[in-house]
């Protein structure tokens, strides 16, 4: 049997016999008729994040064919500021590969994710997902290789009333129950994100933990398996919407907020990203097993870029109480090799020659697994006020920007560094890199100085970059400032944007 259908928690995976990449319409219309389904769902993602639904009721298979062959029309000026209401229709249709068995609807219901067309049948181009594919496509054709990536999905559980078996403050990674309380929540979230076709690597409790009264506060995490981008920011959409709506059931509240409140772990959205050629090899590592001078490159792209990516990665005022020293958050542009300190890491890889399981499980056979397919670099900056696709764009623009930059190699080992920039001997290796902004408005002046490369080759167009810009010069850098020193205020920015 198939590896990618034998275990796959897809009920439509498990009904067809195939991987979800070869859904068919006829595959999507047999599922519905063999399995009894009452309705069809799409969903999609606008400027707000936030996936946004249309609902069908299934009357018969003329009906049911049409929709899936000609989408529906949709107000693009209700979902993206940038589309006048002069203009304003928009088509929006099914991608068969995304389809699901939604876990939350009151009856049987195949939900799918849509991608957005103008009136003359062309991909929006203003569309965040389809930005991401013309990313992705741009660094194929320069790099022959694909762009892949995951997320490390950082969230708040928060509860009032149980105060029991107490956690030790900011000292809750990877802490198990009864001193963890939302295991079981976390367990349930990754089931159903794994029936929506979400590849995971794992889940655990995180750093962040606090009690306010007798209200607790308990940081998680969800991590996925490097994908190609395009199905990675989709992964990352339906989580989201997965732990909000299972949180809603529980009577829990939910924040991917970067920032809750001063001295506690803020929450970030740090994506992997690898580089695979036509065969599925990763590129990262070279034949000694040390990073590749591809993977070199790529990280330059990020060093220049990096404070520009901001505009897309952490895009409200509570992004920036997260970006400062002393967190586990970035503040200067600089990479390293299992660094916390640093904006680019290097994670540990499987690099050993050793093998380890046999060694620990006298008898047990050697799989001679290729351990270097996992190896990615990861970037830290980003929080869960990011537009997905437009972050995850940016990176693979970053990354092939490095990728064509002649002094690629020294600008990788200009910015490496090797030690904690935030202890006060290194104070010389700080001072000689660059900085993260500090609000949003440095953000949107790193991205106008920079948006020649982003819209370079068609890949982002301009009322995007306009938009991206404008609403983050919308906040009063003046009121962000201030905050940093006023807890009161601070705490009014964090609930305006709790639900980023």
């Amino acid at each position: 049997m198939d590896k990618q259908v034998s275990l796959n928690k897809n009920k439509l995976v498990q009904f067809l016999q195939k991987p979800m990449k070869e859904f068919t319409r006829e595959d999507i219309i047999r599922f519905i008729v063999d399995n009894d389904i009452e309705m069809v769902n799409f969903m999609y993602p606008a400027a707000d994040g936030r996936l946004k639904t249309l609902n069908f009721v299934i009357n018969d298979i003329g009906y049911l064919e049409t929709i899936l062959t000609l989408g529906e029309r949709v107000d693009g000026s209700s979902l993206f500021p940038f589309i006048s209401a002069s203009s304003s229709d928009l088509y929006v249709l099914p991608r068969f590969s995304s389809a699901f068995l939604d876990p939350f609807a009151p009856v049987p219901t195949v939900t799918m994710l849509c991608s957005f067309f103008d009136k003359d049948g062309n991909p929006l181009e203003s569309s965040p997902r389809h930005t991401l594919a013309k990313a992705c496509a741009e660094f194929t054709r320069v790099t022959g290789l694909t762009f892949q990536c995951m997320g490390e999905l950082e969230y708040y559980v928060i509860q009032s009333g149980d105060t029991s078996f107490p956690a030790t403050d900011q000292r809750n990674y990877h802490e198990s129950a009864p001193f963890a309380k939302f295991g079981d929540l976390r367990t349930r979230c990754m089931n159903y994100i794994a029936q929506t076709g979400g590849q995971i690597k794992y889940g655990h409790s995180e750093v962040g933990n606090f009690t306010i009264g007798d209200t607790v506060y308990e940081q998680n995490e969800i991590e996925f398996l490097p994908v190609d981008a395009c199905d990675a920011a989709d992964q990352l959409m339906l989580a989201k919407w997965i732990i909000r709506n299972l949180a809603w059931e529980e009577g829990y509240d939910v924040t991917f907020a970067p920032k809750i409140t001063v001295g506690k772990a803020g929450s970030g959205l740090h994506i992997h990203m690898r580089m695979v050629d036509a065969t599925g090899k990763n590129m990262m590592l070279d034949a000694s097993r040390k990073l590749s001078e591809t993977a070199r490159r790529a990280i330059a792209g990020l060093m220049k870029l990096a404070p520009a990516i901001t505009a897309f990665g952490n895009t409200n005022p509570t992004s920036y109480f997260r970006l400062v020293p002393h967190q586990e958050a970035p503040t200067n542009v600089c990479w390293g090799d299992r660094n916390r300190s640093v904006l680019v890491r290097v994670p540990l890889g499987w690099t050993t020659d050793k093998d380890m399981c046999a060694e620990l499980n006298p008898g047990t056979e050697s799989l001679a697994l290729d351990t270097t397919q996992k190896q990615t670099v990861e970037i830290r900056s980003a929080d869960g006020s990011a537009d997905i696709y437009l972050l995850m764009a940016s990176l693979a623009v970053a990354l092939r920007y490095g990728y064509e930059l002649e002094d690629g190699l020294k600008v990788a080992a200009d910015t490496y560094v090797d030690v904690n920039i935030h202890n006060a001997e290194h104070a010389d290796v700080l001072s000689r890199l660059a900085q993260l902004p500090t609000n949003c408005s440095e953000s949107a002046d790193c991205l106008e100085a920079a948006r020649d490369i982003f819209e370079a080759r068609g890949v982002f167009d301009r009322a995007t970059v306009d938009g991206t810009i404008a609403a983050l010069r919308d906040y009063d850098p003046a009121e962000a400032e201030a905050a940093k020193h006023d807890l009161q205020l601070m705490q009014t920015l964090v609930n305006r944007h709790f639900h980023c």
